[in-house]
């Protein structure tokens, strides 16, 4: 079995002080990382692939590959069934499969990563992808990318494992599939790396942002030999006026305010298919025959929808036609999610965010009908999620409408602010959190980061020989009776170990001398004065103990100092004053 002291070796820190904590292992992981955008690239090739395949089948009775929307069939009443047979052949996959596939990808993988020490299964990376093929295939109103996270951060967390990498070596590489194949599906690089920065990673640093970085470049560049290059929605609108100010205030008000209903009405939603006398596996069954009902109303409802959403931003659709869709959509897409079907949630959101500007475009004043469409399925997106900022640059790789950037940014802040003041959770961590689970998405510098032991360590008021009974010991130093104090134990001006205050007080025979009774540290288990005070917590926590030695080299091991518990809150204390205290004029 490997203990404690072969982690910490296999995986020295340096204690230079620099901008950044990282070692030589980055090099390795970003190399893998590289790998991984390509497989990921592949996999979300795979899965359109799948959906185009399962929407000839399921809609055309036929064996093709061909990209067709499901809308020009000519099934008739018969296409109500068609969308309920899909949900029940994935209802059957998971439950005799994986219930894992179940959902849209994107809060299973957050899971995976702050609850799961981002393992993920091999079921996971195969049956996700066959199952959103056949959700989507048979006219589900989702689109690719939530699998394709899900199974491209599948891929990467199964390779992390197979190559022993540790837990966060595999979140990096675990976000670098995810964000990979996002980029693969809509051509959009520094959205997916922002997507991981806002919703993924839960840190923002070189060991995980660069693994991401590159892989999504990897998957920028193999995607024009996939698929078709250029941005998926080219679009470009008209210089705005100064009255867009205020519409774009307007529109970012409703766009958070339909996000927030959005949220509420999925889980309603799904509140009433738990409170169905039936298994879950029927669920989805069941939800589909509501999505095959609206297909039959509102046939482009269905399916992925990319040709509506560009219809929409380039103003093709009349405003009642626009109208239906919305309204269709919307139900649809809250009521097969709500049930547990395997699908996600950005392309949905685009077009209804489409769609509401579409319908706002007569009423605001200051930019293009196309301004208002973009604008506002950026601000559904970023407000829905929570991320403002993958929002905005998303809007813009999908289109690359550099003039759109101003109105995009007052929009979806706007529109973030509603849902971050009105709601406790997004849509993603809400699903986690009925689970009795709590993510907490803000972040920042940890105060332990930015001081180092020889900012907080005291001198050391009582070092001890190894050879010296402990009865001398408690009679010169004794009287405390504080659990964390130690006395750093020497021999021939070595640090050897430690003892704490009870092990002297409780010695299993007053005769011992502190050589007999010390808790031995190795180098690997004292401080340097220039480790980071959360090097030295974390330490404390391997090793079960409230204080440490600090010595001034490995080579000598002389004693400098004792880094305790105590000394670790005071980088706190003025965090709190930052926080808390007002101060006045001076």
């Amino acid at each position: 079995m490997r203990t404690m002291a072969h982690a910490i070796q296999d995986h020295p820190v340096t204690f230079d002080k620099r901008d950044y904590s990282v070692d030589r292992r980055l090099l390795w992981v970003s190399g893998i990382a590289l790998l991984v955008g390509v497989v990921s690239t592949l996999a979300a090739s795979a899965l359109l692939a799948l959906i185009h395949f399962f929407t000839n089948v399921f809609f055309y009775q036929r064996v093709s590959f061909a990209n067709v929307s499901p809308a020009h069939h000519a099934l008739g009443l018969w296409v109500a069934l068609v969308p309920a047979s899909g949900g029940l052949l994935v209802g059957l996959i998971a439950r005799y499969g994986s219930d894992k596939i179940r959902g849209h990808g994107i809060p299973e993988a957050m899971e995976a990563i702050v609850f799961g020490k981002s393992r993920m299964s091999p079921k996971v990376a195969v049956l996700k992808p066959l199952s959103s093929g056949i959700v989507i295939g048979s006219g589900g109103p989702f689109g690719a990318e939530g699998p394709i996270i899900m199974t491209g951060g599948s891929l990467g967390s199964l390779l992390a494992q197979y190559l022993h990498l540790t837990a966060a070596e595999r979140k990096a590489l675990l976000v670098a599939g995810a964000c990979a194949g996002m980029t693969a599906i809509f051509a959009t690089p520094v959205a997916a790396v922002l997507l991981a920065v806002e919703l993924l990673l839960f840190e923002l640093r070189p060991r995980s942002l660069l693994p991401v970085a590159l892989a999504c470049g990897v998957a920028g560049f193999l995607r024009d030999l996939l698929f078709e290059p250029g941005p998926l929605f080219p679009l470009h609108t008209e210089p705005v006026a100064t009255a867009a100010l205020v519409s774009c205030a307007i529109a970012g008000v409703l766009c958070g305010a339909l996000a927030a209903l959005l949220t509420h009405a999925l889980y309603k939603t799904e509140d009433f298919f738990h409170a169905l006398p039936v298994h879950w596996m029927w669920w989805p069954a069941i939800g589909g025959l509501v999505v095959g009902i609206g297909g039959y109303l509102e046939p482009r409802a269905l399916g992925v929808g990319y040709d509506v959403i560009g219809d929409l931003l380039n103003g093709h659709l009349l405003i009642a036609v626009a109208a239906a869709l919305l309204l269709v959509k919307a139900v649809i897409w809250v009521v097969a999610l709500g049930s547990g079907t395997s699908g996600g949630v950005l392309a949905p959101l685009l077009m209804l965010g489409a769609g509401l500007g579409t319908l706002l475009a007569p009423f605001l004043p200051g930019g293009s009908p196309s301004l208002w469409a973009l604008v506002c399925m950026a601000g559904l997106l970023g407000s829905t999620l929570g991320v403002p900022l993958t929002a905005i640059i998303f809007a813009f790789g999908l289109t690359h409408d550099s003039d759109a950037l101003l109105p995009l940014m007052l929009t979806t802040a706007v529109a973030y602010g509603v849902t971050t003041l009105t709601m406790k959770r997004s849509i993603m961590t809400e699903k986690i959190a009925r689970r009795g689970l709590h993510i907490f998405r803000e972040y920042g510098v940890d105060p332990l980061e930015r001081q180092h032991v020889g900012d907080l360590m005291t001198p050391a008021e009582a070092v001890v020989d190894a050879a010296t009974p402990v009865a001398d010991v408690l009679s010169r130093h004794g009287g405390h009776r504080d659990p964390h104090r130690i006395f750093p134990v020497t021999r021939e001006g070595r640090v050897v170990g430690i003892v704490d205050e009870l092990t002297l007080r409780d010695p299993p025979s007053p005769s011992l001398r502190c050589n007999d009774i010390l808790r031995p540290l190795g180098p690997e288990h004292v401080l340097l004065p220039g480790a980071t005070a959360r090097l030295a917590a974390g330490r404390m926590a391997q090793l079960d103990v409230g204080c440490l030695p600090v010595v001034s080299d490995l080579a000598s091991m002389r004693l400098v100092g004792t880094v305790s518990l105590r000394d670790l809150l005071r980088p706190n204390r003025r965090l709190i004053e930052e926080e808390t205290f007002r101060e006045k004029l001076r």
